[in-house]
């Protein structure tokens, strides 16, 4: 079991670009599979994650070339997938396995879907029930990985109000309407990504938006095209957070995907009075993108806003990290969607930040953070294999005179490989071990 070791850090200092987007890059390899043509795909993250979705592509017969992060994918449309020889084992990857479910639910061939301890673990139900209302057969055990599609199903439309804001879920029921009879229309009670629908416009397949609403009309085809990804909003979080709880630090983030829909944690931190700058910003292949300028800033704990909670709901470790610095208490509700996570992140933050000596309550559907300094920890920090739980306690190292160790840090490669790098080379001080 890997672990990692702060130390306290110096001034943080310097320009750098973190990973391609995650969700983008799984994207474009579904996308890009089932189009008809070559795609080629440039600054495609080269973490477990993604590279579970491509190697599940490949194993259904289409012919995908890696050098790096240049990725090229020879599409075999929209019915030439193959039925693959053994279970499509998708990792820790919750995006894979929720949106490959919609897409593999219309073939005609059957296909299970597996993945690591954690992922097992996961609700599947949310899209095993309006994928069974489309006529799909689908399955798990206790509505959980792995589950067993079977093929060769007609697949109808549907009118679907979202039980929770999701992208994963609306992705996974618009795949699964590209090849529905008629039109499949998607209520959303919140905002959620919009990752899918933007790239589903880059292929040329039309989908209707309204505030609130998402249409697809099935029967269509997608025509190859070339995606440059951006980098990752969600791991820019932990250098945001860094940055801005550092006592000296000026540091800037290159190229980043600054989509709407994904810029909570820059709306969040900014109310806390972080010092945050967008600079250069520009449009490439329908995202917004910046480079992104923070600076040390004196932050105060706030009331977070709810209707900014789907909008960062992956980057609420390292925001609990933030809060934990700030003057004053900090709330969160209405985040019941972050205990099914690759953790309970809610819980195991919680245990992790008591640990350090930060006071905090834990709601049930949120937290209650009190600012103060760290203590020195008694035991080290337990990430349970969550990726984004162990890179925001290194975060917090900035703050810290002693040693931080946490444990359980393997699982940090399924979506930013390069993390301890990039991190040592502005002034943190980071060892993994093993």
């Amino acid at each position: 079991m890997a672990s990692f070791v702060t130390s306290q850090s110096r001034p943080l200092r310097g320009s750098i670009k973190v990973p391609g987007d995650k969700s983008i890059s799984h994207r474009s390899i579904m996308l890009g599979s089932i189009a008809t043509g070559i795609t080629k795909v440039s600054g495609f993250l080269q973490g477990e994650d993604s590279l579970a979705t491509l190697n599940s592509f490949k194993e259904m017969g289409v012919q995908i070339d890696r050098q790096g992060s240049n990725v090229i994918i020879n599409g075999v449309g929209m019915h030439g997938l193959k039925e693959p020889t053994k279970p499509l084992n998708l990792g820790n990857s919750g995006t894979s396995i929720r949106l490959m479910s919609g897409l593999l639910s219309a073939q005609n061939f059957d296909s299970e879907l597996c993945g690591d301890e954690s992922l097992s673990k996961r609700p599947m139900a949310r899209v095993i029930e309006p994928l069974s209302r489309m006529g799909a057969d689908i399955s798990g055990r206790d509505s959980r990985p792995p589950l067993i599609i079977k093929g060769g199903k007609k697949l109808s439309s549907l009118n679907y109000t979202l039980p929770v804001a999701s992208a994963q879920i609306k992705s996974c029921l618009l795949l699964a309407g590209l090849y529905a009879d008629g039109e499949t229309h998607i209520i959303e009670n919140g905002i959620s990504r919009d990752h899918t629908e933007r790239m589903l416009r880059g292929f040329g397949y039309k989908v209707n938006t309204s505030p609130g609403e998402v249409s697809i009309i099935g029967g269509g085809s997608l025509k190859a095209c070339n995606i440059e990804v951006p980098s990752d909003i969600s791991s820019s979080a932990f250098f945001m957070v860094a940055a801005s709880i550092a006592k000296e630090a000026d540091i800037t983030l290159l190229a980043v995907n600054v989509n709407p829909t994904r810029t909570g944690v820059i709306d969040i931190l900014r109310l806390m009075g972080a010092n945050i700058k967008l600079i250069n910003e520009r449009l490439e292949a329908g995202e917004l993108i910046a480079d992104i300028r923070i600076c040390s800033s004196k932050l105060k704990g706030i009331n977070i806003p709810e209707h900014l909670v789907p909008l960062a709901i992956d980057e609420f470790p390292v925001i609990f990290v933030a809060a934990s610095c700030a003057k004053g208490e900090t709330v969160l509700t209405g985040a019941k969607e972050l205990r099914v996570k690759e953790s309970d992140r809610i819980q195991v933050m919680a245990d992790g930040l008591s640990s350090l000596g930060i006071e905090n309550e834990v709601l049930d559907d949120g937290i209650k953070i009190v600012g103060g300094e760290f203590k020195e920890q008694l035991a080290p920090i337990k990430s349970h294999h969550d990726h984004r739980i162990s890179m925001s306690f290194a975060v917090a190292s900035v703050r810290s005179n002693f040693e931080i160790n946490i444990d359980g840090v393997d699982n940090v490669k399924t979506s930013f490989p390069n993390f301890v790098e990039l991190a040592n080379s502005i002034g943190m001080s980071i060892i993994e071990t093993n």
